[in-house]
């Protein structure tokens, strides 16, 4: 018998409701509460209800002891799974192992995802920068190194459509409007590498390089953080060039082209 139309299409906001849900859950900085999901997403109680309870029954959501939801453990099943099939981030791997230089700085990988950075491999450091990096974290890309690496290479027409509207800044040294990051998008593109001076966390400073795929076009960016106080000008330039060099090696290995 042929389903009606109309029933197959209830099956769709539901499923779109769980998603949103978990996108929420997944940017907010704290656990949120059932009725603040619910009133965040617009839901009628009984739905958001039902969905709440399902999702946690199937280990997509936690509820803590406080009656606050978190992530729950099978997303990371479905995140392994995604980042395993990533040659990139084996590829990552195998060139910090390759370069001992780099030991005493976190070093982060990621992909750009719209107006946001994805963060896909990371290597801390014994030494604290202020701020921890987490797999599958989301950042504004005009505030990070990598972020204004990837933006680097997109047209000013592109550069308006993703990231309209702009962003709002993490800190008092964030870049704050599109023209902004245009300047600082073109001292990138002379340098060859990107500087991220406390736009995402204050007294800490990144530094980024871009990995490119066959066609030249860059896809992933790899990123030194450290101590602001730790780097002088020449630090910087000297960390920058390593970097560089680390891109167009992790470039090669992906079948991609150089940076140099």
């Amino acid at each position: 018998m042929t389903q009606n139309p109309e029933s197959r299409a209830d099956t769709v906001p539901a499923l779109r409701r769980a998603v949103q849900i978990l996108d929420l859950v997944a940017a907010s900085s704290s656990n949120l509460t059932p009725a603040e999901i619910t009133r965040m997403i617009s839901l009628p109680k009984s739905t958001a209800h039902g969905l709440l309870s399902v999702m946690s029954e199937l280990g997509l959501l936690m509820k803590s002891q406080d009656g606050t939801m978190r992530m729950g453990p099978h997303p990371m099943r479905w995140a392994g799974s995604f980042l395993s099939q990533l040659d990139i981030v084996s590829a990552f791997q195998d060139c910090l192992a390759e370069r001992p230089a780099l030991n005493p700085y976190t070093v982060t990988l990621t992909m750009r995802e719209g107006g946001e950075v994805v963060y896909i491999g990371c290597r801390h450091s014994a030494q604290p920068v202020g701020h921890t990096f987490r797999i599958g974290m989301r950042l504004p890309a005009p505030f990070t190194a990598t972020g204004k690496m990837l933006l680097s290479d997109l047209s000013d027409g592109e550069l308006q459509d993703v990231l309209d509207p702009f962003p709002q800044p993490l800190t008092k040294r964030s870049v704050s409007s599109l023209l902004q990051l245009r300047e600082e998008l073109a001292m990138t593109r002379q340098r060859g590498y990107s500087i991220d001076d406390g736009q995402i966390r204050d007294g800490m400073i990144c530094i980024g390089a871009a990995i490119r795929d066959h066609a030249g076009k860059a896809f992933s960016g790899i990123a030194i953080s450290l101590i602001r106080s730790e780097a002088s000008d020449e630090t910087i330039q000297r960390l920058g060039n390593a970097l560089r060099e680390a891109s167009d090696a992790l470039s090669r290995r992906v079948g991609g082209h150089s940076n140099l």
